[in-house]
């Protein structure tokens, strides 16, 4: 998304720029799972990343609204880890996704919806123009 938003024909510099940020974020959480994963003794098994159902994000709002439930989507992943974790007596584990993931995925989960709000005053054009102007990444 963050390429989408740094195209000559789009333009939204700030928006790039905060797509960016959340890629590098979500990497980061992945290689920390990972790097968890090998100190708890388990391996760490990789399957095919899919690419992006869309290639062009139409508006801003299409993309944040694709961002949020992406990351409704990882958080229902993560409940699910933790209950797993909390069944099967593994208090590290839950402590360990409680402290590095669940509560950020709130926030970002707050955060997006914010942003949809936002975009959805403005509208479209002009209107993704000036609030990627003021839009701090």
């Amino acid at each position: 998304m963050s390429f989408h938003f740094d195209r000559s024909d789009v333009a939204l510099p700030n928006l790039a720029k905060w797509f960016r940020k959340q890629s590098d974020e979500e990497r980061g959480h992945a290689t920390t799972l990972m790097a968890y994963q090998n100190t708890r003794g388990g391996r760490v098994i990789l399957q095919n990343v899919q690419k992006p159902e869309k290639d062009d994000w139409g508006s801003a709002l299409e993309a944040f609204e694709a961002a949020l439930a992406l990351e409704k989507f990882n958080n229902q992943a993560l409940l699910e880890l933790h209950s797993l974790s909390s069944q099967n007596n593994d208090p590290q584990m839950c402590d360990f996704l409680e402290d590095k993931y669940l509560r950020e995925q709130v926030e970002s989960i707050e955060e997006i919806g914010k942003i949809i709000t936002n975009l959805k005053r403005v509208g479209t054009g002009l209107g993704e123009f000036m609030f990627d102007k003021e839009f701090d990444s």
